[in-house]
């Protein structure tokens, strides 16, 4: 089988495409077709396994088994189980699937995950009688399908898991770059060809002055040392696929550890410091698994300390300063990169240097960029400054990126600031009579400024904060335009709202999927306290992708409140328990919140502690709610007040399978029924933005939409932003 020629497909961070085609020709691939983010090619099992293991771009490697047509899901499900999937599977192994792109009725890509791991068992079910076990993380073969419109592409991910993971990282430090991007951001740079000049000369030089666990001087110091990239990879998805060639395997293997025996021999020296001297111990520990620890040197200190390694008249200095994301980092990221700049002017001139950041914070460092390249870090589109230090490409910081200040005074600017204006006077008073202290200032009012702006003012001590998200951009609107509009938003708040920049976080997100609501971003742990309805409520604007209250649900909150006196109540998805609160503080004579996660749980039992209502009647279940309401049915469990908001879409590793709200509603209101006690009330709520109620439960049971009457004032711009139903059993 090796000696076949078969077609892959190889893809690559946003940005590095074309590196990704060249080192896939020196692999012996054929028929190299280059896209934005992946590579097509032709070529032997050899070139794939030399790709999986030399590739320093690739993110995944994927050999594809099939194309077809399938109009739905039902014909998707017939195609993959038409294909011999004893041919990759060996009984007993292990399965995990993935589904990507757009199809015009699979349209969640779990769903189609689910959708091909169904195939697959089926399949194999029907022709050895055995299934195989579905594994989440290095599963024995992974299959993945991508989908354009009704055409599929099957195909076995030969990575197994993202190639970026070389092995040597047991953890990052504060985000890290990922190692194919940097390995991107170094042959960008010319890094190879200073590393292997191919003529006598002193040996390069290398330093990042920034380097937190070492990202960059590790890769570095792979390409120096002719050190494959894979080497120290202990799992691939081709290990234990049927079809693997463990001899080709072996003698690849073999080669590059020849070559890397070779390559350690180098004189070339590299050099990283950073002043979190705990950084420093993660990347001596990287560089150690790597293999690379005799030519890397760590050291802590200062930024304002660095200075070219001893006799070293040039070289490359590479770096990924901190951009900032909070806007009170915003500034020190500024004053940071001008600190960089005076360095690299100072001490480095004859030096090349290589700075991965922001466009507008790139301005401060006082060096024109002789070249830039747009390069994504994660969902972050940023520049790759290459520069060559001189005399001559000084220039004045800050020209043209004064951080925000000169956006201030722009007619965007003042366009955005009179609508802010504008807001608070009729939602300051509003909310004053209200008794409410967080509310929506601003969603998208003006298009071209797309965020969603919260104002929340907590207790103890008396402040207000920001909650600032934009929506991600379409594609098509320009990187400047999207900048500059930022840079308008974020010069307005402080003077508008007169809520300064420290207490503002700024988060970019896709529009609102309320199943994103598990996703954690930091762990800083600083919790503060606001007041709604009179009673208290723990927020938190760092660690999560929302902050513990969802504010457009607060006249669903107070319904509930009117409606829990002397009822037994159920909270399903609780999340941080705000529903229960409500009903406690109402009289409920019982309350039940159940949620997958303990520190939501936790966090919804200190809501109850804050407001004097904690009690034994109070009880909180970690679960799947799916399989708690089978047994909790079972049970013959009632309740006469259940609170039902699941999120849009969710496939947490501890789940059984995967939540679709607009597939899986019915079976959850109909579970909740069976639970819902005579004369009780279920209330379901969804912010699923395209949702439509099930025609057949409109049959079963007495249904009101209150959706309208459930829209707070400060979302009166925004009416998808839930759905909200009343269903009671039909009176008998």
């Amino acid at each position: 089988m090796s000696a076949a020629v078969f077609n892959f497909l190889a893809s690559a961070p946003r940005g590095f495409a074309d590196l990704l085609a060249a080192e896939l020709g020196r692999c012996g691939a054929q028929a190299i077709r280059e896209r934005t983010v992946e590579v097509t090619f032709a070529g032997s099992l050899e070139c794939a396994y030399r790709a999986c293991l030399w590739s320093r771009i690739a993110s995944r490697v994927f050999l594809e088994l099939a194309h077809f047509e399938a109009q739905d899901a039902r014909e998707f499900h017939a195609a993959v189980c038409a294909l011999d999937w004893s041919a990759h599977l060996a009984p007993g192994a292990t399965l995990a699937c993935d589904f990507s792109g757009r199809h015009p009725t699979v349209t969640h890509t779990q769903f189609g995950a689910l959708k091909l791991k169904d195939g697959i068992v089926d399949a194999l079910r029907a022709a050895t009688g055995v299934r195989p076990d579905v594994a989440r993380t290095r599963p024995d073969v992974r299959v993945h399908a991508h989908a354009r419109g009704t055409r599929v592409t099957l195909s076995i991910d030969l990575s197994g898991e993202s190639l970026h993971r070389r092995g040597y990282r047991a953890q990052g430090g504060e985000a890290p770059l990922k190692e194919n991007v940097a390995a991107g951001v170094l042959l960008r740079a010319g890094w190879e060809k200073l590393a292997h000049p191919g003529e006598p000369g002193p040996a390069a030089q290398f330093l990042d002055p920034l380097c937190g666990s070492g990202t960059l001087c590790i890769e570095a110091a792979l390409i120096a040392a002719d050190r494959a990239p894979g080497l120290t990879r202990e799992y691939f998805g081709f290990l234990k696929w049927r079809a693997h060639d463990p001899a080709l395997w072996a003698r690849l293997r073999e080669e590059a550890e020849a070559r890397a025996r070779a390559g350690a021999g180098t004189e070339v020296r590299l050099h990283g410091r950073d002043q979190d001297a705990r950084a420093i111990e993660r990347a001596q520990a990287n560089a150690a698994r790597a293999g690379i620890e005799p030519i890397v040197r760590f050291e802590t200190g200062a930024l304002a300390e660095a200075r070219p390694p001893a006799a070293a008249t040039a070289g490359l200095l590479c770096t990924n300063p901190p951009y900032g994301e909070r806007l009170a980092d915003r500034a020190a990221a500024q004053a940071l990169h001008r600190e960089l700049g005076a360095v690299l002017r100072e001490r480095f001139q004859g030096w090349s240097a290589a700075v991965l950041t922001l466009s507008e914070l790139g301005m401060e460092l006082g060096l024109r960029a002789y070249r830039t390249h747009s390069v994504w870090n994660g969902a972050i589109e940023c520049r790759l400054l290459r520069i060559q230090v001189s005399r001559e490409s000084a220039r004045e910081p800050g020209t043209l990126g004064r951080g925000v200040e000169h956006h201030r005074g722009s007619a965007g600017a003042q366009m955005f600031a009179n609508r802010l204006r504008k807001n608070l006077q009729r939602l300051h008073g509003w909310s004053e009579r209200q008794g409410i202290s967080c509310y929506r200032l601003y969603d998208a009012d003006m298009p071209e400024y797309a965020f969603a702006i919260d104002l929340y003012r907590v207790i103890e001590p008396q402040e207000s904060w920001l909650y600032v998200q934009e929506y991600a951009a379409p594609a098509e609107i320009e990187r400047e335009a999207v900048q500059r509009r930022r840079g308008e938003v974020v010069a307005t708040l402080p003077e508008v709202t007169a809520v300064p920049a420290a207490r503002t976080r700024l988060r970019t997100r896709r529009r609102t999927r309320r199943g994103e609501q598990y996703h954690k971003v930091g762990e800083h742990r600083r919790f503060h306290t606001v007041l709604e309805g009179g009673l208290r409520l723990r927020v938190n604007f760092e660690d999560y992708l929302d902050t513990g209250l969802f504010l457009d649900h607060r006249m669903t909150r107070a319904r509930l409140r009117q409606a829990a006196r002397g009822q037994h109540f159920l909270n399903l998805f609780a999340y941080t328990g705000t529903a229960t609160v409500y009903a406690a503080a109402g009289g409920a004579r019982s309350t039940t919140s159940v949620d997958l996660s303990a520190t939501y749980l936790g966090w919804a039992q200190e809501n109850l502690t804050l407001n004097a209502l904690a009690g034994n009647q109070h009880r909180f279940v970690q679960a799947d709610c799916e399989r708690w309401l089978e047994e909790a049915g079972r049970a013959a469990a009632r309740f006469d007040l259940i609170f039902l908001d699941p999120p849009t879409f969710s496939n947490s590793k501890r789940m059984t399978g995967v939540l679709d709200v607009g597939r899986d509603h019915p079976a959850l209101i109909d579970a909740c029924m069976r639970l819902l006690a005579p004369g009780g009330l279920l209330l379901f709520s969804t912010n699923a933005q395209r949702f439509r109620l099930d025609a057949g439960l409109s049959a079963r049971y007495d249904i009101r939409d209150i959706s309208a009457a459930t829209l707070p004032l400060d979302f009166a711009r925004n009416p998808r932003i839930h759905r909200c139903y009343e269903v009671r059993l039909r009176a008998t």
